[in-house]
Parts: C-alpha cells; structure tokens; sequence
C-alpha cells in the first residue's frame, strides 16, 4: 500500500493499536472479559440483534456467543425478546442494568482521558480536535453511511443509545 505524503499509514496503525488497547483498559470494571463487554456496547450502540448477527459482529462462533448471552441473561445485563419479524428468531436486548454498565464505562473514560488530555499542549490538544471529524470518516466509510460510532465528532457528550 503506497503511503500518503501527509499521512504515515503504518504509523497511524501503530497509533490506533496503541491507542485503543490503553482506551480499552482505561475503566476499572474488570469482572466481565473484553468480549463480553463489547457484546454489552455493541448492543447498547446498536440497538437488538440476533445471535447470528452478534456472532458476526463480535467475530466469535455461534456457540460462543449463546454461551455468552447467557451468561449475560443470568446476571440481568441482557435479555431475549421474539423477534417481531420472525417469530421463530429472538433478538438479545441491553437491560438497563447492562446499559448502565456501558454508560459508567464510558463516563469513566471520559474521565481518564480529560486528565490525560489536561497533560497535553493547547497544541496537541488542537490537532487531537482537527482529527475527530476525519477519523469518524474512516469508521463511516469502511461501516457504511451513517454508522459512525458514539458522538458527533464534535459534541462533548455521549450519543444516548436507544434502549429497547
């Protein structure tokens, strides 16, 4: 892949990776592996989905991801509801127990990341700002029109998930 004069492709690889495993570990909450949390924001982001679409999402076999779900069910974090459009389907819901664990998350993130942001140059602070709208561009791009994640690059809040 031919680098980009302006943008060092390798190095915004390394930065992402980087990046991501440090705002991944940013909150305390440690009793539910990394998995099982991404199933509990993915639902949470995106709304109800069934097991084979949770599956694929998550990148884990469909026997995984029943195990996981149930798991989930029995400590209150998720639900199974029939799926309107199928009936013989069933969609896995957030409970507002497991919306709460994704929104404490995130808040905490939000914290860990201001102090760390509070350390930075006005500077670096600036072109951290500059990069939002480009880097929610790519993640449009490569999930299709409007499907950028969490908050419009330029709010200070979270996006409230709809919760079903």
């Amino acid at each position: 892949m031919p680098e980009n004069a302006a943008l060092s492709i390798a190095r915004l690889t390394r930065v992402l990776e980087d990046f991501t495993r440090m705002h991944i570990r940013l909150p305390a909450e440690r009793r539910l592996s990394f998995t099982t949390l991404s199933v509990l924001h993915t639902l949470a982001g995106d709304g109800p989905k069934r097991l084979t679409e949770l599956a694929g999402s998550e990148q884990v076999t469909q026997s995984a991801i029943t195990q996981m779900v149930t798991k989930l069910e029995r400590e209150g974090l998720v639900e199974r509801h029939p799926d309107p459009s199928d009936g013989r389907a069933v969609l896995v819901h957030v409970t507002a127990a497991g919306a709460a664990i994704v929104d404490g998350r995130r808040a905490e993130r939000m914290a860990r990341l201001s102090e760390l942001a509070d350390l930075l140059t006005e500077a670096e602070r600036a072109a951290i700002a500059a990069a939002l709208p480009a880097l929610a561009r790519m993640v449009e791009l490569h999930s299709g029109p409007g499907t950028a994640p969490g908050t419009d690059p330029g709010a200070d809040t979270p996006r409230d998930s709809a919760r079903r």
